[in-house]
């Protein structure tokens, strides 16, 4: 029961070091929730054209303006998005919005490397302005990104830290008065939770920090 002392006694733990990788997997998935979803859209060496999304994907840092990514193995063999960003240097991290869940979840499709997701779902293409790489053209908000730093993780798979370039906003999204905020409730950003299940924005509760 809430505010129980020894509620704690209660809890059941769960030794990482034992439990198997689907397990680990599973908890982490269901408790780090929501995330947001990284929808990465890259060009690989030859010239076909990647999109896919990756919710292990996170701001890091303002100045300069980082943005995480990890991205697994398939089979033990990198995922093309990661091998593109490697080879390529650039990327672009579009946002998922309502209208687009759908043909985001079109590009998680385990695709041959020869083939265009963009293609596959039925996206429009652009080309970026300050990198080298595509993005979804009717995507709201883009982060153009240059790759910044790469951490081998191993069976894992690969920590890309990317740096963000230019920010790609539609006209008609609405800025926040006296700040560069982009209003939420317009953009209408997707959260990838556990298994095949994904949060709308739903209710927006403001509040303030307390003052000492």
């Amino acid at each position: 029961m809430p505010g129980d002392p020894e509620g704690h006694l209660r809890h059941r733990v769960i030794r990482t070091d034992v439990a198997d990788a689907r397990e680990r997997y599973q908890l982490l998935t269901s408790l780090v929730v929501p995330r947001p979803i990284g929808w990465v859209s890259t060009r690989s060496t030859g010239g076909v054209l990647n999109v896919a999304p990756f919710s292990f994907f996170s701001a890091v840092a303002s100045s300069p303006m980082l943005v995480s990514l990890s991205i697994g193995t398939r089979g033990g063999v990198a995922k093309d998005s990661l091998r593109n960003i490697l080879d390529q240097g650039n990327f672009c991290v579009n946002v998922v919005t309502e209208p687009q869940l759908e043909a985001m979840n079109q590009t998680a499709a385990s695709l041959p490397p020869e083939d265009d997701e963009f293609a596959f779902a039925g996206l429009s293409v652009a080309e970026a302005e300050t990198v080298d790489a595509p993005y979804v053209a009717d995507c709201p908000a883009v982060l153009e990104c240059e790759l910044y730093k790469h951490v081998e993780l191993g069976k894992a798979g690969g920590l890309v830290l990317g740096e963000v370039k230019g920010v790609r906003l539609d006209p008609a999204l609405t800025i926040v008065e006296g700040s560069s905020f982009v209003d939420t409730a317009e953009l209408r950003p997707v959260g990838r939770l556990s298994g095949f299940s994904y949060s709308l924005l739903g209710e927006i509760r403001v509040v303030p920090r307390p003052e000492l």
